[in-house]
């Protein structure tokens, strides 16, 4: 087989990284990759959004198969283009997308089919009428761009002045330019959350191992959003009851919306969830993979993901195919200095070779390059380090030690990922 990935950050190369321990995979290559990719896989140079572009790239080198890791060309219709041509790719179709493309889009799916998920207030096209809405609502509130951000179109508003300022910066100042054209404002759940992430062929489905993401630049989650500072897996994220239960709640009832609404979905399936004392409830969906939680998911990967995914193309997935390696994982996140605000880039990473020889330790490239021989930084998140062990414990002391091994100027990660899990499992809970 030959496998064209999309995309360049840390969840395309953990991607290439599984496909490439394929018996059946010949050749990957990946665009546009980045400086790790690129010892792995051959590196494309394209527009990962551009799908006219990358159709032409795809009649050029003829992949047997094409895994779509970004939203962007997904919710640009990449899968319809490939579809038309009978190309085989995995990823939803753009109307499939708008789960993610568009909260509202989203929200208004969920309350189609009474499936749990924080009460909207309402969305808004005027930043004028956003701003009236604030006096109705009970603090915090949750204000939602409503298309694609980069994951920073979530804000936590714990008054008036603050939700202000954030409507201000989305709806007439563009910081967050299309996707802040419009927002909504729902209702703050409290809990723990879970990223439960679906493989779809859109008959049959198999849900991935657990994960649970940092969002917060910070420890101790504070700090503004970023697209992700590190995320872990454990079998004890999901007790054989939440399980069931996020099946029969969640799960069934999304999957009879989507054919009742006519949508079919092949791919990936994020769905983000908080825990609370109600039940599992829907914060989002996305229509892809989650990074950095498909770091922490792949290393816990014992199956041939090229075969698995060759299924999924043409409708044939055997859920039992994907087996998981007992314990855990850690992704650690390693950003440049001042993410996810203004950063500068072109610093040199040292110690990646020492870091990589370390056991049961991947590290996963996200914003690098390479120049002249050197690996440098290009990105606000720019690696991944990703271990796994035979219990929570074990993985993040790896993912930490082969940290610790890494230096550019400005790097800053968090110290505290997966914390919250260690003191769930020290508690007995």
């Amino acid at each position: 087989m030959k496998i064209l990935v999309i995309g360049g950050g840390g969840r395309e190369h953990a991607l290439v990284w599984k496909l490439k321990e394929s018996p059946r995979v010949e050749k990957v290559w990946c665009a546009p990759g980045n400086g790790g990719i690129a010892e792995e896989a051959e590196c494309v140079a394209a527009d990962a959004g551009d799908v006219a572009g990358l159709a032409a790239l795809a009649e050029k080198i003829a992949p047997h198969l094409t895994v779509v890791g970004p939203e962007l060309p997904l919710v640009n219709g990449l899968v319809d283009a490939f579809e038309q041509r009978k190309w085989a790719i995995i990823g939803p179709t753009k109307q499939a997308a708008q789960l993610e493309g568009s909260k509202v889009f989203a929200k208004e799916f969920l309350a189609r089919h009474q499936i749990p998920t924080a009460t909207m207030y309402g969305h808004y096209d005027s930043p004028g009428d956003a701003y009236g809405a604030l006096c109705a609502v009970d603090w915090p509130v949750v204000i939602k761009a409503d298309g694609l951000c980069a994951g920073k179109g979530v804000f936590v508003a714990p008054n008036p002045d603050a939700a202000t300022n954030f409507i201000e910066r989305v709806m007439e100042k563009n910081e967050l330019g299309a996707g802040g054209k419009r927002v909504m404002l729902e209702e703050t759940l409290e809990g723990d959350e879970l990223s439960f992430i679906l493989l779809m062929d859109c008959e049959k489905y198999a849900a991935l191992v657990p994960t649970r993401d940092h969002k917060r630049v910070f420890d101790n989650n504070e700090g503004p959003n970023t697209g992700g500072m590190g995320a872990y897996s454990s079998d004890e994220l999901l007790p054989d009851r939440l399980r069931c239960t996020i099946i029969e709640t969640i799960v069934e009832p999304t999957l009879r919306g989507l054919a009742k609404d006519g949508i079919r979905y092949r791919g990936f399936l994020y769905v983000g969830l908080m825990l609370t004392k109600e039940g599992p409830k829907v914060l989002e969906f996305n229509c892809r993979l989650g990074d950095p939680e498909t770091q922490a998911i792949a290393a816990r990967m014992d199956f041939d993901l090229a075969e698995v995914l060759s299924d999924v193309a043409t409708g044939n997935l055997q859920p039992k195919k994907l087996k998981w390696k007992p314990g855990a994982s850690a992704c650690v996140v390693l950003a440049s200095g001042g993410y996810p605000g203004k950063f500068e880039s072109g610093k040199e990473i040292h110690g990646l070779a020492e870091a990589g020889k370390l056991a049961d330790v991947k590290v996963l490239h996200a914003g690098t390059k390479s120049v002249d021989g050197r690996i440098v930084t290009r990105g606000g998140r720019v690696l991944g380090v990703t271990a796994s062990g035979k219990s929570l414990d074990a993985a993040l002391e790896k993912a930490y030690e082969a940290a610790s091994k890494i230096l550019f100027e400005g790097m800053h990660y968090r110290r505290d990922i997966g914390r919250h899990g260690r003191r769930r499992l020290a508690a007995g809970d």
